[in-house]
């Protein structure tokens, strides 16, 4: 079987659901469209929206679900299709701990509270809300702008509980995200749903954010297989690398701890980024065959570096949108139409599809069940 194959087939085996009729949701900040390929088996997008045409392309060429170009600022809950679930990954700029930390009431980040408003404005809330982020979320500032974000829902008649989900128990990506998901105060949630204290995906952050706070849950999810998917299997050898001079001025940026262990380890690539320490730009690598966290293309130190093996030399190359696709969970079969960095945007702002596919099956559609009665 060719690894595309079988790509595509760890990406179908999704289960499928029961009955036809998947409930309805709404994907707020929708990107590439990863959320609704994972969310696809559970249920069915009725509406999405992204500021990005590129990124709009991305996923029209995959999806056929009614899609609204412009900005959140511009979305009008009253004209919105009734949906049981809401999903937002909201901009992450203003809680990264790579950008400027101006918080979740900045500009990018700040976002957040226009999707509240939508939601205030339709005739009848989502019974399920989910919100997507990097952990400084969570992390940042003592854990003040989740607070800030917990309040508001509460406010609004929810329970509330976060999650840490890596993204590496599935793909060998190293890709840490909040998971905040809010279920109307109302619902009576099932007992095997929520637990009486912090499981694996409750990191120290999320403990110490949670403390005292009022409306909070600790949402009970398993604890994922091991993955057996590795950098290696996912990454394309035929692809042309740079030349060798390119390739060597690459190699000299490397630090001299890590070219002797990229020697001495057997691999066969090596990924890494461009980083500046003490003034001087090196090339830093891992070594457990594992990609780095995927980025947005805007930068020099943005694109991944592979460095492979070629025979008795090390060459380098950038990672292509399809192994970024690829790192993300989306099978070979997802388009991704434009040039080189829309493809790579489109996949480093995204959310990987076995994260939350696994959120969906295990929590999500639980809660949707409750909802229609048939828990």
């Amino acid at each position: 079987m060719s690894l595309a194959c079988a790509i595509e087939r760890r990406a179908d085996a999704l289960p499928m659901p029961e009955h036809p009729n998947r409930p309805p949701f709404l994907d707020f900040f929708a990107g590439s469209g990863l959320v609704g390929h994972a969310l696809f088996p559970f249920f069915d997008t009725v509406w999405a929206n992204d500021i990005c045409a590129k990124k709009a392309a991305v996923f029209a060429a995959n999806h056929d679900a009614p899609f609204e170009l412009g900005s959140v600022t511009d979305v009008h809950g009253a004209a919105l299709p009734s949906a049981i679930l809401a999903w937002a990954s909201f901009p992450c700029q203003d809680l990264s701990l790579a950008g400027k930390m101006g918080g979740i009431r900045a500009k990018r980040s700040g976002l957040v509270w226009e999707w509240l408003r939508v939601i205030d404005e339709m005739p009848q809330r989502p019974s399920i809300l989910a919100v997507e982020n990097v952990v400084g979320l969570i992390s940042s500032h003592g854990g003040a702008h989740y607070r800030e974000l917990h309040a508001a829902l509460t406010k609004r008649g929810y329970k509330v509980g976060a999650l840490l989900l890596d993204a590496v128990h599935w793909l060998p990506q190293s890709r840490p995200r909040i998971f905040v998901v809010a279920a109307e105060a109302s619902l009576p949630i099932p007992l095997n749903l929520t637990v009486d204290g912090p499981t694996w995906a409750h990191s120290e952050a999320i403990q110490k954010a949670a403390s005292g706070l009022p409306g909070w849950l600790w949402w009970k999810l398993p604890e994922p297989p091991k993955r057996a998917l590795t950098l290696s299997q996912i990454v394309d050898f035929s692809l042309p690398c740079h030349d060798a001079a390119t390739s060597r001025r690459n190699i000299d940026m490397i630090p001299l701890e890590h070219r002797r262990r990229l020697e001495k380890s057997g691999l066969r690539v090596v990924p890494g980024y461009k980083r500046m320490r003490r003034g001087v730009q090196v090339l830093e690598l891992r070594f457990d065959d594992v990609a780095g966290c995927l980025r947005t293309p805007c930068g020099g130190s943005s694109r991944q570096y592979l460095v492979l093996r070629k025979g008795k030399e090390w060459r380098t190359r950038i990672l292509s949108p399809r192994e970024a696709a690829r790192l993300m969970g989306a099978p070979d079969s997802y388009r991704l139409p434009g040039a080189f960095n829309d493809g790579y945007k489109a996949m480093g702002d995204a959310v990987a599809v076995p994260v939350a596919a696994f959120l969906a099956e295990h929590l999500l559609a639980p809660l949707v069940a409750v909802c229609h009665g048939k828990s």
